[in-house]
């Protein structure tokens, strides 16, 4: 299974942005996916995570009420909608997978098997 995100950029405060993450070697209708972000000099954190249908997704409080992430299973695909970007959401976005997490563990990046290799998001103020 291999992940590709892609569609970060440069934008201003305020704007807002969608990545995606297609995935090639297996049908995600089966896996979880997640996304997480890595800042300059900062620990991977938990972005978002979305259920295999999609029906179940959840968010880190920062970025709750701001981001939503959805699927096209169909096309192989997850995406993350972000809007009123912010500085503090300048980071490199990496999508996860995993056909055996469970939805207490979705934040938790060890429980995901497979990764994408990122794409950067810079948020200007």
């Amino acid at each position: 299974v291999q992940l590709q995100a892609s569609g970060g950029g440069l934008v201003q405060a305020g704007d807002s942005l969608r990545v995606s993450c297609v995935v090639s070697g297996d049908a995600i209708s089966g896996y979880a996916m997640g996304w997480f972000r890595q800042a300059s000099g900062k620990e991977r954190e938990f972005v978002s995570a979305i259920s295999p249908d999609g029906s179940y997704t959840i968010y880190s409080l920062s970025v709750k009420g701001r981001f939503t992430a959805s699927r096209g299973n169909a096309k192989n695909t997850v995406y993350l909608e972000m809007n009123s970007l912010k500085p503090e959401d300048t980071a490199v976005y990496y999508c996860a997978a995993s056909s055996t997490i469970i939805y207490s563990n979705y934040r938790d990046a060890t429980r995901y098997a497979y990764w994408g290799r990122g794409t950067q998001v810079t948020v200007s103020s």
